[in-house]
C-alpha cells in the first residue's frame, strides 16, 4: 500500500502553522491548502498591540473566516480552579481546516486561538509548516487536563518547518501565541473547559 505522510496543519496560532502528520494513501498535499484563518487585526504588525479584544481599532480590516465555527477556551488551574487565561479560537473541524491550520495566516492577535478537536485521545505530531511565528502547542486528553506543552519557536528562514516535529497524546490541541502559557502560568495537569461550541 503506497502511503504518504501528510502534514496537517494545525493551533492555536497567527503567523505561524502547526500541523498535525498522518499517513494518508495516494493524498496528494498541495490539494488541501486554503487561504488560511485570517482572524481580527491580522493587517497589524505582530506585537503591535494596535488593535483590541473584540477585532476593533486600528489596522482591522479582515474579518474572522467565516468558515470556521468559534469558540471560547479557559484555563483553569488544576488545584484551586483559578481562571489562568482565555483565548477566542477557531475551531479546526475538517480535514482540510486541519491540515491549513494557523498556515497562510498572518497575525495571531493575543486573545485569539485555535482548537483542533479529534473523536477520542491519541498520539499526534503536530509541526511548524510554513509558519512566520512562533506559537505553544497544548495538547489536552478529553477529560479537559493538559498533557503536554510545546514552545515551538519560528523555524529559522529557509528552513523546512515540517523537520520541527511537537508529538503529544490528548483528544484537543490548542494553538495560541508563543509563551501564552508561561504568560498564563498554565502548566501541564491544568485544566481546558471549552464554551460556546458543541463537538
Amino acid at each position: 500500500m503506497d502511503t504518504r505522510r501528510v502534514a496537517l496543519a494545525v493551533v492555536l496560532g497567527g503567523l505561524a502553522v502547526a500541523v498535525l502528520t498522518v499517513g494518508v494513501q495516494g493524498l496528494m498535499a498541495p490539494l488541501l491548502t486554503t487561504d488560511g484563518y485570517q482572524p481580527p487585526n491580522s493587517t497589524a504588525a505582530p506585537g503591535g498591540g494596535n488593535g483590541t479584544a473584540d477585532g476593533t481599532g486600528p489596522g482591522t480590516s479582515t474579518p474572522v473566516n467565516s468558515d470556521y465555527q468559534h469558540a471560547t477556551v479557559i484555563v483553569e488551574d488544576a488545584e484551586n480552579g483559578t481562571e489562568l487565561g482565555r483565548v477566542r479560537a477557531a475551531v479546526a473541524e475538517s480535514y482540510r481546516q486541519k491540515y491549513t491550520g494557523l498556515s497562510e495566516t498572518a497575525y495571531l492577535p493575543p486573545d485569539r486561538g485555535m482548537l483542533f478537536p479529534y473523536d477520542e485521545n491519541d498520539d499526534h505530531t503536530y509541526v511548524m509548516r510554513g509558519m512566520s511565528f512562533g506559537i505553544d502547542i497544548v495538547y489536552v486528553a478529553g477529560n479537559g487536563t493538559i498533557t503536554r506543552i510545546h514552545h515551538a519557536e519560528e523555524p529559522p528562514e529557509g528552513a523546512d518547518g515540517n523537520d520541527y516535529e511537537y508529538p503529544g497524546y490528548g483528544q484537543y490541541v490548542l494553538e495560541v501565541n508563543y509563551d501564552w502559557t508561561t504568560r498564563h502560568n498554565v502548566t501541564v495537569g491544568d485544566q481546558v473547559r471549552v464554551e460556546g461550541y458543541e463537538g
